[in-house]
Parts: structure tokens; C-alpha cells; sequence
């Protein structure tokens, strides 16, 4: 390592200590976490407790009908897993009910059609029996009480609903009666409540009472799936047709059968070793690996010594983004459905070949590998105009895109947002780990259950309408995620856990703070505050999957020089705000020391420890 950054400054302190750290996006989950962790409880019990947390603080980027996948290190396992809490398609999902009988050639991004299996709440109960200490009562004390008493809302909170405030009066009046109940949007810093969802949680807690805390944890696991919140959400789904980006309304495929049918699971990461590191993903159920193949083409490249926001090194970012996306959008899916070709994807001659395709000058092409007998390229749809998106609070915690206010009329009255996601990272004393990053049941997606006070997620919206496709619509099947925790070794030992938010853009900021970490030898905050960028040039995750070939977003901190130089090497480049991109958080451990840091764009992520 010979770049040194040239600036001491970072917006907040790298937290440092012995004793335990918190990350996560919001303030006020990171300090229940740490209360946790504070009256002896581990990392999973903390991490359980936020996550929970988040839930309520941050409506508009998950929900309890969303979906997470966990990475974590018991250091009683002795090796670092995965949980699964991405629920599958229900069994009347399928491509000729979607494509064939109702006529779409996308799975909407809002309403009913949409829902998988909600998979945080079993997940978490998971990971509580397994590997926590505490009770159920205890973990879920501080949701209830914020969704109960009351939580400032942030300022995007308050945005997103503005955005759908029509969709909700004419469409959706349940959403209406929890986010609009004084008669209008509430405003930033309002002391917002959801009492409706504080009861569910409080009624899982009464029923499942008695007992071990391990029985008390399965009998909530059998409520949630089989019990009044599988009964409710069986006639939500089953009752009136919704709204959706359609502009047709439709009933819900989601079942109690359904829910009673799925429960988390654990399983290993995905693996690339990067020098001393050793960089973990989940499965090409998810987009993590791209992560991974990103890595493996730029290990071919020298970065040390280059500055990590100079025109270098965006530009081989950005080319080698383009082809690891492109092989997500062709090989990744469920592997429990269709074999995912990763060892090659992942291997030294497939690289080294792939490589060779990094020019001087950017590409607007699609170009995915190919590795005969698996995978299907996925046809890009290219986007007349920039994309829009609902984000949170400050600059945007959107998936990608313009603020609320400037998305359209026609588009807010059908539904026409996409929702984001939050990320917690946790270490403790005795050196376990977890890394989070929980999405989907945004107020935007669907309405809400009024039995319930949450709404379902979109998920599904990731499938392709196309049976010969990895990620094809499947009853039972998991979608091709875009969420993705990542956690890395360094010399064999549990080092790193960080994530972001983004959609599609978690791929892109992830392996820009680990290069900017172990390249330019920045600590975890530096990296995080660091200026930052996105390319659009693959279809989106998210309805309507459209591209935006050669594009590339860079944060107006990025040098008029260096904007200057790639628009030389043919890169379309687009300036936003100066802290506009990436919503990272991460926490390490080196020994006995621990250390976290969290984004300071939008003014709600932080990190504690001691």
C-alpha cells in the first residue's frame, strides 16, 4: 500500500474499542443494539433487537413482510453461516397465472401479485434459538415501544408517503389509516405511531409465553406462520383486488398454506480469497457474488498506489461492475431450482479471459460470459430517461434515482416507487459476528393489513416471466435477490462485516469500500465518507427493469478532472449531490480490538461502541 489518503478528515469518528460495536442506518437502532449488548446480551441477541427496530424507524425501507439474508460467526460454531430468511414464491405464482392468464410481461413492483413468503420474522427466530441468549420478550421490548409511544420520523419517511399520498386515498385506505391519520402527511420529527403493529408483536409475545426461551421461540414461529398473522395475511390476500404499477387491480397469490409450508434455513457462503482476505457472500439466490466476480478481475489489475477516486479507478470499477452484472442477469437463481455455474464464475481462466474485455474506453454493451450448458442472457429494456425512486431522509436512501418529488404525477398515483433497504453490522466481545441486510414490506409496496399494521413485500418482482431463464417465476422458488451482507476473513480469522443499502447499487459501493480499505489503507470511516459512484448500465432488479447503458452517477466530490477524463474514455457521466451515493456501515475486529463506522449521507446512520 502506497496511497495514503491526502485527507485526515471523516465526518465522524471510526469507532474504536474493546467491548462491543453497533452499525446500522438508523440512530436509533444502533443505540437499542448497543443497550443490548450493554446488559449482556450477544451480537445475535442485539442484532435480533435491532433488526425489529428497524422495522418500525424505518417503514419505507423494510418491514415484517420483507426478507433478509444474515451472514454471522458463532464463535461456538467456530465458522461463519448463513440464514436464509428470503421467503419463496407462493404456489400460485407462476408464469402462465402472470404471463399467460392475466397478460403481464413483468411481475408488477407493487400490489398482491407480487408478495413471496415473508421470511424476516422466522429468520430472527432462528437465529435467536441458535445462537442468542435472550427471551423473546426481551428482544422485541424496544420495537413494540416505539411503534407503541412513538419515534421521530426522518425526513424521506415523510417524502415516501407524500409521493403516495394519492395511491393511498384512492386506492389503498388502510395504508391511508396508518400513514395519513391526522388527515394529511405527517411532517418530518413528528413522533410517529403504529399501534396496530405494536399489538401484533405484543400478541406473538403473550401467546407464545411459557416455558424455555427455546420454546417459547418455536411456539412464536409456529404463530407467525400458522397462527393469527398466517390467518390474516391468508384473508388480505384472498379479500378484495389492489391497485398495483399496472394500473389493473388484482387479489393475492399469497396463502396461510403457503406460510405454514417455509421456514429459514442455513447454509454456507460463497467464498473468494483476495490476498489475505477471504470474501464471503450468500448464494446466487442473491446478487452478492457479483461482489465476488468483481474481485476476481480486478485482482488482475494494480491498484495500489492509484487513487481510489481518480478516473483509474472508476474506470475498471465500473467496466468490471458491467461484467460481473451481466453474468448475474444471465447465471444467478435459486440453486435449490437450477444449477448456477459459481466455481466457474468464480475461477482464475474464466477471469483471465473475462479481462481481457476491460478496454480503454467503456463499453455500452451487454456482455455476459459463456459457459455452454448453463445460463440465459436476459434482454435489456434501455430507459429513455433517468430512474426514479422514493428514498429516505437527506440526499436519499432510494434504490437509485430522482427524489419523490420530482417522480411524475401519473407514476405516484399508480404506485410507481421502489423501495431501498436498511443494514446492520454487530460485533461483541467475545468475537461473534453478524451482518445484516433486511428489505422489502415498504409502505410503497402493498397496503397494509389492517389486522396486522404491516404490508407485504414485493420481492417477486425480481423473477423473469421467461421458464427457460435461471431466475424464472417458480412456485416454492427463491427470486434472485438483490440483498447482500458481506463478511471477510483476513489471515483465516473473522475480520470484516459491512453492507449497504441500494438495490442494485450494493454490489457497487461494497467492493468500493473494501478496495479503498485495503488498497488505499483508509480506516472503515474514511472509506464510508469517501466519494462514491453507480453505473445503470445493466436492467435494473426492479420493476421496470430498465438500463441505462454507459451511464455512470458519480458524487460532485469526484474532480471535474476526473469527471472530464471519463467522459474522454466514453463514459456517460451524470453529477449528483456531493454526498449522494452509498449507504454503507461496517464494524471489524482485529484481536481484541473492535471497530465500526457508519454513512453519513441522509443523517441517520451511526455507529456506537466502547
Amino acid at each position: 500500500m502506497s496511497f495514503v489518503t491526502p485527507d485526515p478528515f471523516t465526518t465522524r469518528p471510526e469507532i474504536d474499542g474493546t467491548f462491543g460495536v453497533v452499525a446500522s442506518t438508523h440512530w436509533i437502532a444502533t443505540a437499542v443494539g448497543m443497550g443490548v449488548l450493554e446488559r449482556g446480551g450477544n451480537a445475535f441477541d442485539a442484532g435480533v433487537a435491532t433488526a425489529f427496530v428497524l422495522q418500525v424507524v424505518e417503514p419505507h425501507l423494510n418491514g415484517p413482510g420483507g426478507d433478509v439474508p444474515v451472514i454471522l460467526h458463532d464463535v461456538r460454531v467456530g465458522r461463519p453461516q448463513v440464514v436464509c430468511g428470503q421467503g419463496p414464491a407462493p404456489q400460485a405464482a407462476t408464469i402462465g397465472h402472470l404471463r399467460d392468464h392475466l397478460g403481464l410481461d413483468l411481475v408488477p413492483g407493487t400490489g398482491l401479485l407480487a408478495p413471496c413468503v415473508p421470511g424476516t420474522f422466522d429468520a430472527y427466530m432462528l437465529i435467536l434459538r441458535d445462537h442468542g441468549t435472550w427471551r423473546l420478550a426481551d428482544v422485541l421490548e424496544a420495537a413494540i415501544g416505539y411503534a407503541r409511544d412513538g419515534f421521530p420520523l426522518v425526513e424521506r419517511v415523510s417524502a415516501t408517503i407524500a409521493t403516495v399520498e394519492g395511491l393511498f386515498r384512492e386506492h389503498w385506505p388502510s395504508s391511508a389509516a396508518t400513514y395519513l391519520r391526522d388527515g394529511g402527511v405527517p411532517a418530518p420529527g413528528t413522533l410517529f405511531t403504529n399501534p396496530v403493529l405494536a399489538e401484533t408483536y405484543a400478541r406473538i409475545v403473550r401467546e407464545a409465553a411459557g416455558g424455555t426461551r427455546e420454546q417459547e421461540i418455536e411456539r412464536a414461529r409456529r404463530i407467525w406462520s400458522q397462527g393469527f398473522v398466517a390467518e390474516a395475511i391468508d384473508a388480505f390476500c384472498k379479500a378484495e383486488p389492489v391497485m398495483d404499477v399496472t394500473g389493473t387491480p388484482h387479489r393475492g397469490l399469497l396463502t396461510g398454506a403457503d406460510m405454514a409450508a417455509w421456514q429459514a434455513s442455513v447454509e454456507d457462503p460463497i467464498g473468494y480469497e483476495y490476498g489475505r482476505y477471504t470474501v464471503l457472500k450468500a448464494g446466487p439466490w442473491t446478487q452478492g457474488m457479483a461482489t465476488l466476480q468483481q474481485l476476481a478481475l480486478l485482482k488482475g489489475f494494480a491498484l495500489d498506489g492509484l487513487d481510489p477516486a481518480g478516473p483509474d479507478v472508476i474506470h475498471l470499477q465500473v467496466e468490471c461492475a458491467k461484467l460481473a452484472f451481466a453474468d448475474r442477469d444471465t447465471f444467478y437463481g435459486d440453486p435449490a431450482f437450477v444449477a448456477v455455474p459459481v466455481e466457474t464464475l468464480l475461477s482464475d481462466a474464466y477471469n483471465a479471459e473475462r479481462r481481457r474485455l476491460v478496454g480503454e474506453t467503456a463499453s455500452l454493451e451487454q456482455r455476459p460470459g459463456t459457459i455452454p450448458g448453463f445460463g440465459k442472457a436476459l434482454e435489456a429494456r434501455v430507459s429513455e430517461g433517468a430512474r426514479t425512486a422514493v428514498g429516505s431522509s437527506g440526499a436519499g436512501e432510494p434504490t437509485v434515482g430522482r427524489l419523490a418529488a420530482t417522480v411524475p404525477p401519473d407514476d405516484a398515483r399508480s404506485g410507481v416507487v421502489r423501495g431501498d433497504t436498511v443494514h446492520f453490522d454487530i460485533i461483541d466481545r467475545h468475537g461473534n459476528m453478524i451482518t445484516a441486510t433486511p428489505s422489502g414490506g415498504w409502505l410503497q409496496s402493498s397496503p397494509v393489513i389492517p389486522a396486522l399494521g404491516f404490508c407485504l413485500g414485493t420481492r417477486a418482482q425480481m423473477f423473469v416471466l421467461d421458464e427457460s431463464h435461471p431466475a424464472a417465476l417458480a412456485p416454492g422458488k427463491r427470486p434472485r435477490s438483490t440483498l447482500s451482507p458481506t463478511m471477510a476473513l483476513r489471515d483465516g480469522q473473522p475480520y470484516l462485516a459491512w453492507g449497504s443499502p441500494g438495490g442494485d447499487q450494493q454490489d457497487q459501493w461494497i467492493p468500493q469500500f473494501f478496495l479503498r480499505h485495503v488498497h488505499a489503507g483508509m480506516n472503515l470511516q474514511a472509506a464510508i465518507d469517501a466519494p462514491a459512484w453507480h453505473t445503470e448500465h445493466f436492467p435494473s432488479s426492479f420493476w421496470p427493469r430498465t438500463a441505462r447503458p454507459g451511464v455512470v452517477v458519480v458524487e460532485n466530490r469526484i474532480t471535474p478532472a476526473t469527471v472530464a477524463e471519463l467522459r474522454r474514455r466514453g463514459h456517460i457521466v451524470e453529477v449528483g449531490a456531493d454526498w449522494s451515493e452509498g449507504r454503507l456501515t461496517a464494524a471489524s475486529r482485529d484481536g481484541r480490538r473492535l471497530r465500526a463506522a457508519a454513512n453519513p449521507r441522509g443523517m441517520q446512520g451511526y455507529a456506537a461502541g466502547r
